[in-house]
């Protein structure tokens, strides 16, 4: 069976999109083909999105950000916006995709000292981490579907 292809998107593809995919990917990634890209790509990964997700062992060192506009003559089965940025500009793809938005607050943007802005990356992979069973029954049945 062929995996489910998942987009996640946001504005500067550094901080919540490429720790989305990394969830993704490593509880998921038997059913799913994920990846993220950015309305403005940033030029590197948060370092801090770099450090949270190794705490959960999911490697994303190796990630950059992209560019939307790499995915748009992709066949995308699930597109999931994690910012208000980002569903604001978000095209529309062929082949009617299932939109998601998870409304994640930026843990960039937080004010404080360094261990305050680690801490908001760590709440944003765990509210990521939640949502997980909600997208896997979505796969599921995107999965179902093409098998019928």
């Amino acid at each position: 069976m062929d995996k489910v292809s998942v987009l996640v998107i946001c504005t500067g593809n550094s901080r919540r999109s490429q720790m989305a995919e990394g969830l993704i990917r490593a509880e998921l990634g038997d059913k799913v083909d994920a990846h993220s890209a950015g309305v403005s790509p940033a030029d590197r990964v948060h370092p801090y999105a770099v450090e949270v997700m190794k705490e959960l062992r999911i490697d994303i060192s190796g990630h950059k950000p992209k560019s939307l506009e790499q995915f748009m003559d992709k066949d995308i089965d699930v597109v999931i916006t994690v910012c208000d940025n980002a569903k604001k500009t978000c095209p529309v793809f062929p082949g009617a995709p299932v939109v998601l938005h998870w409304e994640l607050a930026d843990p960039g943007a937080v004010p404080g000292c360094a261990a305050e802005v680690k801490e908001s990356f760590r709440e944003t992979a765990h509210i990521i981490r939640r949502k997980m069973s909600e997208l896997e029954k979505i796969v599921d049945e995107i999965r179902a579907k093409k098998e019928a």
